[in-house]
């Protein structure tokens, strides 16, 4: 079922309602199924939403997961320099090494976050957009129940 099902549900139950006499043109309406439908529009939020929530979580991970990828390249390149010690030529090649190393981990892990921060801005406005469509409706039935009081 999706929002427009329910909403259009609502719809016909203001419809279906019956005015009270003596109350100026206000009407009954059965709350509890007011209610159940308000609940199946909760239940049934845009993906775009759970799918930010999810990328969310997913990056939390992909940043872990880069940290200590990042985290073993630069213990190897530190282990490595250890071992080549003894020459200073050789020294002086492995903190090289090891500084390029860093330097690729560093950018690996910058290009993992930008990745993530821009798919996770991507999903959050698809997300923002399906809120706002849903929210022009909600506002545009509060609108149509506010005018169906007057009459």
């Amino acid at each position: 079922m999706t929002i427009e099902d329910i909403l259009e549900m609502m719809d016909d139950l203001l419809d279906k309602s019956v005015t009270v006499p003596f109350s100026n043109k206000k009407s009954m309406v059965d709350t509890e199924k007011l209610r159940e439908y308000i609940d199946n529009i909760r239940y049934n939020l845009p993906t775009e939403i759970k799918k930010a929530r999810e990328m969310v979580e997913d990056r939390s991970v992909i940043i872990e997961d880069a940290n200590k990828e990042a985290e073993g390249i630069i213990k190897d390149a530190e282990e490595r320099a250890k071992v080549l010690v003894s020459q200073d030529e050789i020294v002086k090649q492995a903190k090289e090494a090891a500084d390029e190393l860093t330097e690729q981990a560093k950018t690996m892990d910058r290009s993992i976050r930008k990745a993530m921060t821009d798919k996770l801005d991507s999903t959050l406005s698809e997300a923002e957009k399906a809120l706002t469509k849903a929210l022009n409706e909600i506002k545009a039935m509060h609108a149509a129940v506010t005018e169906a009081e007057k009459k």
